[in-house]
């Protein structure tokens, strides 16, 4: 199993920000979209980084609603991890559980082409293994086989 399966089935649309966009315009944009991620692009559209609910978290407790008002420059995630759409989804798994990364930025030799976080990860793992064990009770039962 891929990366670019998960891509495929959770869609590659990705959601960005700004470096210079205020804490308060990201989750402004987490709320609109029911999201909890966004690429941080330069002007030229290079990935920067990224800012998750945890950052705007952390930014809304600064004193006096100063985090509102924060940069996003200012609370991202300057080293989000990356992949590969061929890499092995499973090596994934183990590297942002490892590394405690709840997104990745999945990137082709064109740039940015998604985003996968741990839960499309699980999800799709979850997935796998209840179909795995469909076809595992269908071969016990001797059903949905020909011989």
């Amino acid at each position: 199993m891929y990366v670019s399966t998960v891509l495929r089935h959770k869609g590659s649309e990705t959601y960005s920000v700004a470096p210079d966009d205020s804490v308060l315009t990201a989750l402004q944009l987490f709320d609109a979209k029911k999201i909890g991620f966004a690429v941080v692009l330069d002007p030229a559209g290079k990935a920067l980084g990224g800012v998750s609910e945890r950052e705007i978290c952390k930014a809304m407790a600064i004193p006096d609603g100063g985090g509102r008002q924060a940069a996003i420059r200012e609370v991202m995630t300057p080293n989000v991890g990356t992949c590969s759409p061929d890499d092995n989804l499973i090596r994934i798994m183990a590297l942002m559980t490892e590394k405690r990364n709840r997104h990745m930025l999945v990137c082709d030799d064109d740039g940015l082409c998604g985003v996968i976080s741990i839960g499309d990860v699980v999800k799709h793992r979850l997935d796998e293994i209840m179909r795995e064990e469909e076809e595992l009770l269908k071969y016990i039962d001797g059903t949905g086989y020909s011989v």
